[in-house]
């Protein structure tokens, strides 16, 4: 069996790329282990958990009328056999379609684990018809989109599916009374919000001093506010867990640090310490590919790795992991091989945590400009002047941008609020476009809306905010990387 071109991984990136040589008029083949497409982010990621959020929230709108507005509910009850269900049903749905576009496409599926055996051929493993009876392919070029897997130390492998990845937590075997989550990321801590609204009761141990790393602090400390009173104040910082055991039907944690000590016990343990690329056991060896410290594969801005006709896209290539940069990096894989100069260089890719309220950040973060030394300059622009979070009760949130002082360009946006994500697309696009704070302020937007606020902020910096009184500085010239201001 031949192939023009071969994609190892059938995600959001695999098939993207898949689909789009396709439509070039490649011949293409997606080697994919899994019996359906749509990898991590779809069968046991992004959709599935967005889709539990979403019930998550409406569970909390409740409870916010309840307290709030003074509308009688009961208290809902949970059927997890009806959630689960719906749940699969999404999966389903979305993974069909794909399915028949890669039909209508004429993109073969071969259900098989893809081994490189060089660097023109698959070694293919499994028992599924679609492998061809030599269980080889060729291909002219490859693309991998191995994605990547969760992280399990081997402190926390132990034979019980109490203890539990992002995958089995999606799962949602049952509503444990107790839950432990390790690990305060925003996979932690989207799954924890879930659990915790579906009436299980959250502890989280983290190891550093503060929840999402990475993350601005000052987007953060909203979000802590209301995860003390949905986990009940059991945010454990600084705080190691030593060891997992199963004794009967609960798992006992050891606790280490300033955080929390001892031992306690939960029904269910959630693993959420991060991914790693999932890069060993493909057969790399048999090639000249190389990968970092943390295996990830290296290649360059047009996406090749060191055997040319070999190009890797997605978690596998490096960070951030998120589905929509490999969707884009798919896009920059197939110019390259179609002979296009094409390369794959953003000024901003958009980062999203699903909690609530939510956090959404794009181009530099204030962290970042610091690290390295960039002169920014800030603004920002508090919810609680936006007549639409007041109407809606959700003004903890904030809207900041990170302007460049001699140029007055916009080099990042960060926001906390409900509804985060739906509004960090604007400013994405403002980045990409290297925009100026003018061009976001002179852009009407619609009122009342949370949208606003992205334009407040820019206003706040020029000193023309009308909702709140914060007068232009004089001195725009000085340099935040050393002030830190």
């Amino acid at each position: 069996m031949h192939s023009q071109l071969v994609v190892l991984g059938g995600g959001p990136g695999g098939y993207a790329s898949a689909f789009l040589a396709a439509d070039a008029g490649l011949g293409v083949t997606i080697v994919e282990s899994r019996g359906r497409l749509g990898g991590t982010c779809l069968l046991h990621g992004c959709i599935p958990s967005k889709a539990l959020l979403h019930v998550a929230r409406v569970l909390a709108e409740v409870d916010e009328l309840r307290a709030d507005w003074g509308i009688e509910i009961g208290r809902p009850a949970v059927r997890v056999e009806s959630l689960r269900g719906r749940k699969e049903k999404v999966i389903a749905a979305l993974s069909t379609g794909l399915q028949q576009l890669a039909k209508r496409r004429r993109v073969q599926v071969v259900r098989a684990r893809g081994i490189l055996d060089g660097n023109n051929a698959l070694a293919l493993e499994g028992d599924d018809p679609s492998i061809p009876a030599d269980r080889r392919v060729s291909f002219d070029h490859l693309i991998l989109a191995t994605g990547s897997v969760p992280v399990m130390p081997a402190l926390f492998r132990i034979d019980s599916p109490r203890v539990m990845d992002s995958s089995g937590a999606l799962d949602l075997q049952d509503i444990p009374a107790r839950l432990l989550v390790i690990g305060g990321g925003y996979i932690g801590l989207e799954l924890g919000t879930v659990y915790a609204r579906l009436g299980s009761q959250v502890s989280v141990a983290e190891l550093t001093e503060g929840l999402l790393p990475g993350a601005d602090r000052d987007l953060v400390k909203p979000l802590r506010r209301r995860l003390d009173v949905l986990f009940d104040k059991r945010i454990r910082l600084n705080t190691r867990v030593g060891s997992l055991a199963v004794d009967g039907e609960e798992v006992v944690a050891t606790f280490e640090g300033p955080g929390h000590y001892g031992a306690e016990r939960f029904d269910r343990v959630l693993v959420a310490v991060g991914r790693a690329p999932n890069s060993r056991g493909i057969g790399l060896e048999t090639t000249s590919i190389e990968t970092t410290d943390r295996g990830f594969v290296v290649c360059d801005r047009s996406m090749r790795t060191a055997e040319p006709n070999i190009l890797a896209i997605g978690d596998v290539a490096g960070e951030p992991m998120l589905a929509h940069k490999a969707t884009h990096q798919a896009k920059a894989a197939v110019e390259t091989i179609l002979g296009r100069n094409a390369a794959f260089e953003k000024r901003a890719i958009p980062a999203v945590v699903f909690t609530d309220p939510e956090l959404a950040w794009a181009g530099l973060t204030e962290d970042q400009a610091k690290r390295e030394g960039v002169a920014y300059e800030t603004a920002v622009y508090p919810w609680g002047a936006s007549g639409r979070a007041q109407a809606i009760g959700r003004t903890e949130g904030l809207t900041k941008w990170l302007v460049d002082p001699a140029t007055r360009r916009l080099l990042g946006c960060g926001m906390v609020g409900a509804g985060a994500g739906e509004l960090i697309g604007e400013s994405a696009l403002a980045i990409e476009m290297g925009c100026e704070v003018h061009d976001l302020t002179e852009t009407v937007h619609p009122h009342p809306t949370l949208s606003e606020t992205v334009m407040n902020a820019g206003e706040v910096y020029l000193g023309s905010a009308i909702e709140i009184h914060k007068p232009r500085r004089e001195s725009a010239a000085n340099s935040n990387a050393e002030t830190g201001h």
